[in-house]
């Protein structure tokens, strides 16, 4: 006996073919239309929806980092410390933590800038600030020092 001699005992069984009369027929038991009635149908995962909902952030988080790093100054002006300090009164960010007029950002008293709106009459002493110009200018002309620090 050869390979190509050997016959199956019995018949291959057919598959059935629903949609085609009988007791499937018409619809086949999926419905009237739509997309879960076609042949083939490719139904959307439902991750994919969730994940397109999700908004388009563009860079590794560079803006808020650049954020943080200008927001370590606290920013004063001269009419402030007009109002708060007596005549040769020495101001340092740590009196100026301590009258309350600054808060600490991020845990540590800032670093502080003093910018020029307003006028000042009193001699004061400025140490570890940054300042502009015209603060530098008004200070003087009042009898005033500034002792510029490493910050500058």
């Amino acid at each position: 006996m050869q390979f190509h001699q050997l016959q199956p005992i019995h018949k291959l069984k057919k598959k059935k073919k629903i949609g085609r009369g009988g007791k499937r027929g018409r619809y086949s038991g999926k419905g009237i239309k739509g997309q879960k009635a076609r042949a083939g149908r490719k139904l959307q995962p439902v991750i994919r929806e969730l994940i397109k909902r999700y908004p388009k952030l563009r860079g590794y988080r560079q803006k808020s980092k650049m954020k943080k790093q200008k927001s370590k100054i606290a920013i004063l002006n001269l009419d402030i410390l007009e109002k708060n300090f007596v005549a040769g009164e020495k101001i340092t960010p740590k009196i100026l933590f301590a009258k309350k007029i600054i808060s600490k950002i991020n845990g540590k008293i800032p670093n502080v800038k003093i910018l020029g709106k307003g006028e000042t009459t009193k001699p004061i002493i400025i140490e570890d600030c940054l300042f502009s110009k015209s603060v530098k200018e008004k200070i003087e002309k009042a009898g005033g020092t500034i002792k510029i620090s490493n910050l500058q």
